[in-house]
């Protein structure tokens, strides 16, 4: 960590809780991000936006998730209004966010707000934890945020500013207890909606990953990371171990008009719900042709095009063959047909995407 004091007069002092939040309070009135989900100086935003917005956000970035939180508002303004959407329209504007299980449990979320809490979001953390898709950051933000509610949020950007503060060494993921509590010694009883956005925004802008602008932090004359000169190496993290690799095979079907066969995945498990080219079961050990032949939608002279679909999930790779094959429209087939200049028509996902270029580049 770069720092524009000299290592001498890097000393901490152990400020209190108050003026700590006090401190941090001050820089967000004149330094907060001007956020689609944020409401003016003063206002408190509505539960829908707040709830939309963080579901969005979750493992998603600020600049990518602006677009989408704006058109899901023009689309469906109230909850209701999106609780009453078909799950396809859903996955369709869903397209590009990724992690789908959390626009099914959204969708979820809405309907049960709107059938067991009457249209309205529970204020407490502990109720807004048993709806679907909302566990304890999104509780807590919720909470902190619509309801101005003293809740203690924690997410990587929380996580990197507190172990920072308070030199904690002990690695992610075993530290979040430890990081939770030493967070909440400080969340405020006043103002504690803005005081979860200002500790985003200190994460999210100066105490960055890489490079922290400690020149510019209200917290700099209490961190102990950076009174060590020691910032860039916390918070430390466990070593994530391999991803193994999995194999599946993909069947682009035509048929004599040029359509092609796609079918919806079942809506439990990974990208649950989205139309897809036919996919086999995805199996640690490679497709050898007669088994892989055996997973197929249908009977054809089925031909393995030229390399493979890599992709990449959170806890595994994926390599995907395609083999292409034309059936006759009129057999029972488990799907419907597409023309490909339809296929914008369908949910797809960034894995189906990949299959699709590169059978119609290999076709």
């Amino acid at each position: 960590m770069t720092s524009t004091w000299p290592a001498e007069k890097r000393v901490a002092k152990n400020w209190p809780a108050a003026k700590l939040a006090a401190k941090l309070l001050a820089w967000y009135d004149a330094e907060r991000r001007d956020l689609p989900w944020r409401a003016p100086p003063g206002q408190r935003m509505a539960p829908y936006p707040v709830w939309l917005s963080e579901i969005m956000l979750q493992q998603t970035t600020v600049a990518t998730v602006a677009p989408y939180f704006e058109e899901f508002l023009r689309r469906w303004p109230e909850l209701g209004d999106l609780a009453a959407a078909p799950l396809d329209d859903v996955l369709h504007a869903w397209q590009g966010l990724g992690y789908y299980a959390r626009a099914r449990n959204m969708l979820r979320c809405a309907q049960e707000v709107v059938e067991q809490h009457g249209g309205v979001f529970p204020e407490e953390e502990a109720a807004l934890l048993r709806l679907p898709g909302i566990g304890p950051y999104t509780a807590a933000a919720i909470a902190a945020i619509a309801f101005d509610r003293p809740a203690t949020i924690l997410d990587g950007n929380v996580e990197r500013v507190i172990a920072r503060l308070r030199f904690v060494e002990m690695p992610l993921p075993a530290a979040k207890p430890e990081l939770h509590g030493l967070a909440s010694e400080i969340t405020p009883i006043k103002r504690p909606g803005d005081y979860a956005q200002a500790i985003m925004d200190l994460g999210a802008t100066i105490c960055t990953p890489r490079k922290p602008a400690c020149a510019r932090c209200p917290w700099q004359g209490a961190c102990l990371a950076y009174a060590a000169g020691a910032g860039e190496t916390l918070p430390r993290r466990m070593p994530k171990p391999e991803r193994p690799l999995r194999h599946g095979i993909a069947f682009w079907a035509a048929r004599g008009d040029g359509q092609i066969l796609l079918r919806r995945r079942p809506e439990k498990g990974l990208l649950g719900g989205l139309m897809e080219v036919p996919t086999s079961e995805w199996r640690d050990t490679p497709w050898q042709s007669n088994s892989a032949r055996r997973q197929a939608p249908g009977k054809t002279r089925w031909r393995a095009l030229p390399g493979v679909v890599s992709h990449g999930f959170t806890h595994f790779r994926l390599e995907i063959t395609v083999f292409t094959g034309k059936l006759d429209g009129r057999a029972g087939v488990d799907g419907v047909w597409c023309p490909p200049a339809r296929f914008a028509d369908h949910a797809l996902s960034t894995l189906s995407k990949k299959i699709i270029r590169h059978a119609i580049s290999g076709s």
